[in-house]
């Protein structure tokens, strides 16, 4: 789009009290409409029901949708995702508020989610809502910008190389996280260092932007490599990190707790008690203290915050369904967060335990071996019952020869379930979304 489309689109979405809409199934009155198209869809066909719906502007990239003399309602580009894009950074740049962006391979969301926890404590804060995290995800989020809005918080997800610089080009940040790098979406970035690079693009942005900070995990060695050049606020388990801190390791709870200090203050020590199940949250939620430190949130409002978050349906959630307690976990999986939920749940102090784990996705050709060696590792925590769900697997199940029960999928588990259910055991979700695990809520 050249600049001046770029202006007269941008004028026309100032007009338009209903912000920004990308599906004619829920239009809303005075939105702009932009219609996306994907794989199985295109969105220009549905312009007029956005428009019969209550939207006043449809933006297409097809001029054969254009009702002859409707002008007026429509706005043509070459393509609507780049004008998505442009609107958004258009707009971002007009509100000027100062943003800060988390991507990484784990805890990316839950760690958004302390970030506005924590932050809301003083500031009205815009934060990315669920996983908002894409090409279509991160430019809505921005479009929801406010002149009240003093913080933003962007989640930025990727599954390819040049993702995160995408989102970077259109988010324009000033701060960033980078939670992690691990091993997810290897299908697309082909090695974890493809994972590490990508990620990285964070990063780069940053680098040339004035006055950019990074807050960094001071515990993570590559992170700390890649962080050459930026002016960083770390936090992590050692005394010389800005904000320290330490689980609870000797806590009876099966939410984990931990305790913290700054190091600008390192004779006043906070304890917190969390809703999130497993230790491995310790950097999620220190990366929160010291984002309050930075943006002078006091501690006490920062212990509060992040005792207040409750965790959203499929992270690190506990669930009492009255016959047992369940550890939901089932949002997102891979090697590496995998493994650390299984050693933190084996050693949750609990007299019966029960693992139901779902296929890790978009492994690409490391898929056999990692659920192979996930598999042996799982087996050898001497749990009362191992469930694997999926073909992936079940694959590995039969090649290993462990006592395992393997189903297809999440359907014929819940029959497994029927015929033996668990009672009075604590029990671990943990899968690939797609698996389904959470349906199995219901049968525990």
């Amino acid at each position: 789009m050249s600049m001046t489309d770029t202006d007269t689109l941008y004028r026309l979405f100032l007009s338009c009290p209903g912000g920004v809409v990308t599906d004619s199934r829920r239009p809303v009155k005075g939105a702009m409409f932009v219609a996306l198209k994907g794989p199985s869809f295109d969105g220009n066909r549905f312009a007029p029901q956005a428009l019969e719906g209550g939207c006043s502007i449809a933006v297409v990239d097809n001029a054969d949708v254009i009702p002859n003399g409707e002008n007026d309602h429509y706005f043509l580009v070459d393509d609507c995702l780049e004008a998505l894009r442009m609107l958004a950074r258009e707009h971002r740049r007009h509100m000027g508020t100062p943003l800060l962006a988390v991507t990484g391979t784990n805890g990316k969301t839950t760690t958004k989610e302390l970030l506005r926890a924590v932050l809301s404590r003083r500031y009205r804060v815009l934060a990315t809502e669920g996983n908002l995290n894409n090409d279509i995800g991160v430019p809505l989020t921005l479009l929801r910008l406010r002149p009240e809005h003093e913080l933003g918080i962007i989640e930025m997800g990727a599954s390819h190389p040049g993702d995160i610089r995408r989102l970077t080009e259109v988010a324009e940040p000033d701060f960033g996280i980078i939670t992690n790098v691990g091993e997810a979406h290897l299908q697309g970035f082909g090695s974890i260092e493809g994972v590490a690079r990508t990620k990285g693009e964070l990063y780069d942005y940053l680098r040339s932007r004035p006055h950019s900070q990074v807050f960094l995990n001071a515990d993570d060695a590559r992170l700390c490599k890649m962080t050459a050049g930026l002016e960083t606020i770390t936090y992590g388990t050692e005394e010389d990190a800005t904000v320290c801190g330490k689980a609870l390791e000797d806590s009876s709870d099966i939410c984990f707790s931990f305790r913290w200090h700054a190091s600008s203050c390192p004779e006043k020590v906070y304890e917190v008690h969390t809703h999130l199940v497993g230790s491995y949250n310790l950097p999620n939620a220190l990366a929160a203290c010291a984002a309050g430190i930075r943006f002078g949130i006091p501690a006490k409002d920062i212990c509060t915050g992040i005792e207040s978050y409750m965790p959203i349906q499929g992270r690190s959630r506990l669930v009492d369904t009255g016959h047992n307690r369940v550890v939901a976990d089932a949002y997102n999986a891979n090697p590496t967060s995998m493994e650390a939920a299984l050693r933190n749940f084996s050693r949750m102090d609990a007299p019966h335990k029960v693992a139901i784990l779902g296929d890790m996705k978009e492994l690409g050709e490391v898929s056999e071996n990692e659920h192979s060696r996930i598999l042996r590792m799982a087996a050898s925590l001497g749990f009362d019952r191992l469930i694997v769900v999926g073909s992936e697997f079940m694959h590995a199940s039969d090649a290993e020869n462990l006592p395992v029960e393997s189903c297809p999928d999440a359907a014929a588990t819940a029959r497994l379930l029927q015929k033996a259910t668990p009672e009075n055991c604590l029990i671990l979700l943990k899968g690939s979304h797609s698996m389904n695990l959470e349906s199995l809520l219901p049968m525990l």
